[in-house]
């Protein structure tokens, strides 16, 4: 998966949407690409919500990307980060468990936008 070299107009305003979403997951919350891609009205785009995080670091705010995760509860952004354990760490800081890659828990702490930001 590679983040589009020249972003249309269209992409560049959902990669921003995307950010935004993010910045209201609670700290020890996680989501999901595919609840924030349904929330934004793109109902199969989980992978341009996983394109949106790629590019977190280039927003002009800071988005929390280490909460958002696969439908699963698998950390499958963690290669994007720092290092290999930096998401996980971070999870970890704010109180959420991880064993194997994987957020214990997940259904108790999954916040879905769809019905958190009604």
């Amino acid at each position: 998966m590679n983040v589009p070299k020249n972003p249309t107009e269209a992409q560049r305003n959902f990669f921003q949407d995307v950010h935004e979403v993010v910045r209201l997951v609670p700290p020890g919350r996680v989501t999901t690409y595919g609840a924030i891609a349904n929330y934004l009205g793109a109902r199969h785009g989980a992978r341009m919500v996983g394109w949106a995080m790629m590019a977190s670091h280039t927003a002009s705010q800071r988005v929390p990307a280490h909460r958002v995760i696969n439908r699963l509860g698998l950390l499958t952004g963690r290669q994007h980060f720092a290092t290999p354990t930096a998401m996980q760490e971070a999870l970890e800081v704010e109180g959420v468990q991880v064993v194997e890659d994987q957020v214990q828990n997940f259904r108790e702490l999954f916040w879905d936008p769809a019905t958190e930001l009604v």
